[in-house]
Parts: structure tokens; sequence; C-alpha cells
């Protein structure tokens, strides 16, 4: 890895408040409806332009790093520093696409740490459809959680939420007359 960053966690990383935990595991699905085609969602994943406004580790601008190599075999990776009060986080998120179907459907994997303990990781199908007012899009995520925050009671809560937030920011950038005031670039 880069110097400055630190190196990916390691399996079972034990946290500061004693040994691993027991692996939790789960899966939700997200819907959302566009009113344009599927190409065009398509795009906002794979045109590095589009998908640098809409995904982003939570966070400064001024901090944040995002690298995307949009093909089967290729990833992403981001990184920044959130900062809430006396509270500082390093996030880290890093994916593998294995499974690319223009216009219809991505297969990935993802890992996500904080403070460079690996928090947990998912395998995430999106498919897009076609709908007569536009298409739809299907996000389903199959989770590993590792290192629960707590007893773990909100996690799945918090990363459901955040990925609503996520597709929000795509819909905002592919669907901009659901969103007034936002222009397309």
């Amino acid at each position: 890895m880069d110097a400055g960053h630190p190196a990916p966690a390691e399996p079972g990383t034990a946290t500061a408040e004693g040994p691993a935990s027991p692996a939790r595991h789960g899966s939700f699905s997200v819907g959302m409806d566009f009113t344009v085609t599927p190409a065009e969602v398509f795009r906002g994943f794979a045109d590095p332009s589009l998908r640098r406004r809409w995904f982003r580790l939570p966070g400064g601008s001024a901090t944040a790093e995002h690298e995307l190599d949009f093909r089967v075999g290729g990833g992403e990776s981001a990184r920044n520093l959130f900062v809430s009060g006396d509270l500082e986080q390093r996030l880290a998120y890093r994916s593998r696409f294995l499974d690319i179907v223009p216009d219809a459907r991505i297969v990935l994997v993802y890992e996500a740490e904080v403070d460079g303990i690996r928090r947990w990781v998912s395998l995430v199908t999106v498919e897009l459809s076609d709908e007569p007012a536009g298409s739809r899009l299907a996000w389903t995520e199959q989770y590993t959680w590792l290192v629960p925050t707590g007893d773990g009671a909100d996690d799945v809560a918090h990363l459901r939420g955040g990925t609503r937030l996520v597709l929000n920011g795509l819909s905002t950038v592919v669907n901009p007359d659901r969103h007034p005031g936002v222009r397309r670039r």
C-alpha cells in the first residue's frame, strides 16, 4: 500500500476491546426507480467522472481519495478521514468487479475498514431493468459483519441507510429531473 496508508486488515483482526467476534451474516435489498434508461444509470457506475460525484466515503472533500477501474477484474478504492467533534476515523473501501453486463448487471465484492480494521465484507449485485417510465435498479447485498459496533444491533440499519444515501446520490447525478436545482454535467 502507499506510504501513510494502513495495510489491509488481516482476517479475524481483533479489536482494542478483545478477540475477534463471531461473524454475522445477512442480506438486504434496496430498489430505486429512475426516469432515465438503464444505459444512463449504468453510465453513472461506469464513468469515473460521474461515479466520483455520487460515490464517496463520509468526510471532507480535501481528504477524499478515489480510484475506479471499471472492468471485470478491476476494482475501486476510496479513502477518507471522517471527523465529528473529537472523533476522527480513517475510512477505507476496496472492491473488485466480478461480473459486468453493460446496461443490465454489475456484481462486485467489497471490504470496508474503519481505522485499519476490516469491519465487514459484502457481495453486491446491481440489476437494471426497463420500466415504462424509465428504469429500475435492484441492489442486493449479502454481508458478513466481522467486527460489530458494540453489540452490533445498529450495524445493518446503518449499512442499509448508507446504501440508500449513496443511491440517492446516484439518482441526483443521473436523474436530475427528480432533483430540482441540480444540473447534469
